[in-house]
């Protein structure tokens, strides 16, 4: 690494709160000097665009996306935080960044100078590294094409309210949307699709996918038929609808009986965009640790390089100290672990362990500890784990000890919680696992699966969902979903929990259409 320049020896690029385009030039050449140059971050090139506050609201209610589709619920949401703006009950994020080729990086005109150099470091930086080297990300994303396929999809519903009324896409929307985290696949099974290429393919896929539909519905066999219908055959039909499915959304889209071909590109279209978002909810703590390990990195650079005040270094303080504050469990604040509190002191552990590691992080960590390797070492974790994953194998004894962390067992059948796990060489051990399941989305999402259909018979769709630790599904939300999965469907749904290790019934959720999709 250079030596450092003292503030004696450069001049700051800016010493008032006001900014111009020029300034905004300046300060983005200076962190990625700092990125790239220093830390070794490797990055889409970035598109940096200037919104109002009222932008900011707008996208907040689209789930962060400046270019997407209508739907009553984003003009809900944008009411909602307007009025908690405006009576100063809630902020908002200094920036918004899309994973996209080129990075789309939206920041706040109300923002100061330093508020500005701050958010380039965390998002054009942080954030924009992330996406393009994080393995989620590549599997499942298509950087490339996203924004395209956005502008696609807002022009084919707009269309769609168009031709065939606005109340009745909006009700699709309502239906597929109520699905979206059921919507995803899970497991790997092929690379991330070329978003770009789903605009040139509606047509083509619609006539390939009409006929499969026709093949198969045509040679559902007839009462006479099923009572003499052997296993295989039960098998070559399980088989031919893709049975087991847990991507609910994708086998509607298929196999729907009733579904037309408009309504099947509309459930694509969520579904998509679903499988989007799947890696951001993998990967919250690692994605903000790393945006907020690098813009702080690069805030510190740029004071020690004299390119700030010290003045500024004090407003990016206490901004980053809000940001990464982790109130008690007995705070009025608290609300659960704060991922940018966790990512970020996780990511400082790693580079300390590397560089002044102790004998109980040798222990601990004998491949990295004293390496004095800590950005490889950083990017490397960065590109190859998830949260789940992240946390199992780095969180470290000596972070357990500052976070406070233990755990409890809470049995229904005793009149008291247990701290079954403290600080000790076991208790760390638990304490890591357990902490890591709570961020396996796999059991944080109910396991439903599509197991079954009654072709020859009432066309009932069986569904199965596994209870992890005995949570079951809340009843009357089970109830709406599964009416409007029937709607979807156009018959009757059945939904059956099951016990985890002993497959014993833990109850049953029955739903009939009411307004049924389709001709």
């Amino acid at each position: 690494m250079s030596a450092l320049v003292t503030p004696q020896e450069a001049q700051p690029i800016f010493t008032g709160l006001d900014w111009d385009f020029t300034l905004i030039d300046k300060i983005y050449a200076e962190v990625e000097k700092i990125g790239l140059g220093e830390m070794g971050l490797d990055v889409y090139p970035n598109q940096i665009e200037v919104i109002t506050s009222e932008q900011m609201l707008d996208a907040y209610s689209s789930i962060g996306m400046p270019l997407f589709y209508q739907h009553w619920s984003f003009g809900k949401h944008f009411a909602r935080d307007e009025a908690l703006y405006r009576k100063g009950y809630q902020g908002l994020a200094y920036e918004i960044v899309i994973n996209s080729n080129p990075c789309l990086v939206y920041i706040m005109e109300e923002n100061t100078a330093t508020m500005q150099a701050l958010v380039i470091a965390h998002a054009g930086m942080g954030h924009n590294h992330f996406f393009k080297n994080n393995h989620v990300f590549k599997q499942w994303t298509d950087a490339d094409g996203i924004m395209d396929y956005l502008a696609f999809a807002k022009d084919y519903i707009s269309k769609c309210e168009e031709r065939y009324g606005h109340e009745e896409v909006e009700r699709l929307l309502d239906a597929a949307h109520a699905l979206m985290n059921q919507g995803v696949h899970r497991s790997p099974r092929k690379r991330a699709m070329d978003l770009r290429s789903e605009q040139k393919r509606e047509m083509e896929r619609r006539e390939h996918g009409e006929r499969l539909f026709n093949d198969l519905w045509r040679t559902v066999p007839n009462q006479r038929r099923r009572k003499g219908m052997r296993l295989n055959d039960e098998e070559r039909r399980r088989a031919l609808l893709g049975l087991p499915e847990e991507n609910l959304l994708y086998f509607l889209e298929k196999t729907s009986p009733r579904l037309l071909p408009w309504q099947r590109e509309v459930l694509r279209i969520v579904r998509l965009i679903a499988q989007y978002f799947y890696p951001q909810r993998q990967t919250k703590v690692m994605n903000e640790g790393c945006a907020t390990f690098t813009h702080h990195r690069i805030m510190n650079r740029l004071h020690e390089k004299g390119l700030i005040t010290d003045g500024s270094f004090m407003e990016f303080l206490h901004s980053h100290s809000n940001v990464v504050l982790q109130p008690g469990f007995d705070d009025r604040r608290y609300s659960g672990i704060n991922p940018y509190a966790l990512g970020f002191a996780m990511m400082q552990d790693i580079e300390r362990i590397c560089k002044e590691p102790t004998d109980e992080d040798r222990r601990w960590f004998p491949d990295i500890a004293g390496n004095n390797e800590g950005y490889a070492t950083l990017r490397e974790i960065w590109a190859n784990y998830r949260d789940e994953s992240f946390i199992s194998q780095w969180l470290s004894p000596n972070l357990i000890r500052k976070f406070g962390f233990f755990t409890l067992r809470d049995d229904e059948d005793e009149d008291e919680l247990l701290v079954s796990h403290i600080h000790d060489e076991r208790g760390y051990r638990e304490v890591r696992r357990a902490l890591s399941r709570q961020h396996d989305l796999s059991r944080r999402d109910p396991d439903i699966h599509i197991v079954d259909v009654d072709l020859a018979g009432d066309r009932r769709l069986d569904l199965t969902h596994r209870v992890h630790d005995g949570v079951t599904l809340h009843e009357d939300e089970a109830d709406r979903v599964l009416r409007r999965l029937a709607d979807l469907w156009g018959y009757e749904v059945r939904l059956t929990e099951l016990d985890e290790d002993e497959d014993e019934v833990i109850a049953t959720h029955d739903a009939e259409p009411k307004r049924p999709f389709g001709g």
